[in-house]
C-alpha cells in the first residue's frame, strides 16, 4: 500500500536531522517538497535520513534536492546505496547549466538556408536517381515477363489505373481544352483583324492547339489530378505500414504500386492528348465561326491544307515523356512520405509543384530541339 510522502525534523546535540518517510514519488509527493523546503530554509548544517523512504523516483529526488539547494553534500545524507545513486544522478542533471544557442541572423542565416537548400537538392537528386534505377529494373523485368510469363503482370491494377487516370480525366481535359482553343481563337481574331488577316486565325489556332496546348493542358491537368492522387495513395499506405507489410510478404512495392500507375499514364496520355486536340480545335472553330463568319468546312480545309497532321504528331511525341515524368514524380513523392499527416501533405504538394515545373521545363526543351531540327 502506498503511503504519502512525509518527514520529521529532529534537533540533536551536534546536527539537526530531517527524516523522510513514505513514498516520495510523483503520485504521492503532494506538497511535501514545499514543506520540506520551508523547514530547511535557514538551516546551514543539516543531515538527511532517507533510510525509511519506501519508494523514491526522480520527481521525489528533485524535490529533495530543491529543498537542499544547489551544492548539496551527499556525505550528509544517510540512505541506501540505490537511493544515493539516484540522488547523485538527479543532482548532476540539475547542476548542468543550460546551453543558450544564439540563432543566426541576417546574412549568416541566409547562407545557412542556402547551404541547406543545396544539400537538399543534392539529396533529392540522389534519391531520384535511385528511384529511376529501381524503376528501370522493374520495367526490364516486366518486359521479360510480357513474353515469358504474362500472367505475372498485374493486368487488373493496370486497367483500373488506366480508367481512373485516363478515362475519368477525359471530361475535364476536353472542357479545359475547348475553352483554351476558344481563347486562342478570340485573341488571334482580334489581333489579326488590325492587319486584315483574320483568315490566318485558323492557322494560329491549329498550330497552337495541335503543337503545344493539347499536351500542355493534358499534362498539367494530370499533374494536378493524377500525380497528387498517386502521392496520396502511396503515401497513406506508407503511413499505415502497408508497404512494409508488402515487403515482408515478398511483394515488390515498385511492381505492385509504381508500375501499374506508370503504365496507365503512359498508355492513356496519347488518348487524352488526342481528345484535347479535338476539343481545342472545336473551341477555336466555334469562335472563328461566330466572330469571323468562317464556316466549319472552311476551318477544317485550312487546317488540313496549311497546318497538317505533322503538328499533331509533334504534340503527341511529347506525351510519353510527360507521362513518365508525372507518374514518376507522383509515385516517388508518395514513397518518401514519413509517419505523420504533415509529411503526407508536404509530399502531395511537392508532387504537384515538381510535376508542373518539370512539364514546363520539358516542353521548353522540346521546343528548342524542334527549333534546331527545323521541325
Amino acid at each position: 500500500m502506498e503511503k504519502p510522502a512525509d518527514f520529521s525534523l529532529t534537533t540533536a546535540a551536534d546536527r539537526p536531522t530531517a527524516a523522510l518517510v513514505g513514498d516520495w514519488t510523483a503520485q504521492q509527493i503532494g506538497g511535501a517538497g514545499e514543506k520540506l523546503s520551508d523547514a530547511l530554509r535557514g538551516q546551514s548544517d543539516i543531515a538527511l535520513d532517507l533510510r525509511k523512504i519506501r519508494r523514491l523516483d526522480t520527481a521525489g529526488a528533485y524535490a529533495v534536492i530543491g529543498a537542499l539547494g544547489r551544492g548539496f553534500d551527499l556525505t550528509k545524507i544517510q540512505a541506501r546505496p540505490e537511493t544515493l545513486r539516484l540522488m547523485q544522478l538527479v543532482g548532476d542533471a540539475v547542476q548542468v547549466e543550460p546551453v543558450v544557442r544564439h540563432e543566426p541572423k541576417g546574412f549568416h542565416d541566409l547562407t545557412i538556408r542556402i547551404g541547406k537548400g543545396v544539400v537538399n537538392v543534392g539529396k533529392e537528386a540522389l534519391d531520384t536517381m535511385a528511384f529511376l534505377g529501381q524503376l528501370l529494373v522493374v520495367l526490364g523485368q516486366t518486359l521479360v515477363n510480357l513474353f515469358v510469363n504474362p500472367r505475372r503482370i498485374r493486368w487488373a491494377s493496370l486497367v483500373t489505373m488506366m480508367e481512373r487516370a485516363g478515362l475519368d480525366a477525359i471530361p475535364i481535359v476536353a472542357i479545359t481544352s475547348f475553352f483554351i482553343g476558344a481563347v486562342v481563337g478570340l485573341l488571334g481574331a482580334n489581333m489579326l483583324r488590325q492587319f486584315g488577316a483574320e483568315v490566318f486565325a485558323v492557322e494560329l489556332i491549329g498550330i497552337a492547339v495541335m503543337r503545344e496546348f493539347n499536351i500542355i493542358i493534358t499534362a498539367v491537368l494530370l499533374a494536378g489530378r493524377s500525380a497528387s492522387s498517386f502521392a496520396a495513395e502511396i503515401g497513406s499506405m506508407k503511413m499505415n505500414q502497408e508497404i512494409d507489410a508488402m515487403k515482408v510478404m515478398g511483394v515488390d512495392p515498385f511492381e505492385a504500386l509504381v508500375l501499374p500507375r506508370f503504365g496507365a499514364l503512359l498508355l492513356t496520355i496519347p488518348l487524352l492528348t488526342f481528345v484535347a486536340t479535338l476539343a481545342g480545335l472545336a473551341g477555336g472553330m466555334m469562335v472563328t465561326w461566330a466572330a469571323l463568319d468562317l464556316g466549319p468546312s472552311f476551318f477544317l480545309q485550312r487546317i488540313v491544307a496549311n497546318v497538317g497532321v505533322e503538328q499533331l504528331w509533334i504534340g503527341l511525341s511529347k506525351g510519353p515523356v510527360m507521362a513518365m515524368v508525372i507518374a514518376g514524380i507522383g509515385c516517388r513523392q508518395g514513397l518518401e512520405v514519413g509517419g505523420d499527416v504533415q509529411s503526407l501533405g508536404k509530399r502531395v504538394t511537392a508532387a504537384v509543384v515538381h510535376a508542373i515545373f518539370a512539364i514546363i521545363a520539358i516542353d521548353a526543351i522540346f521546343a528548342l530541339v524542334y527549333m534546331q531540327l527545323d521541325i
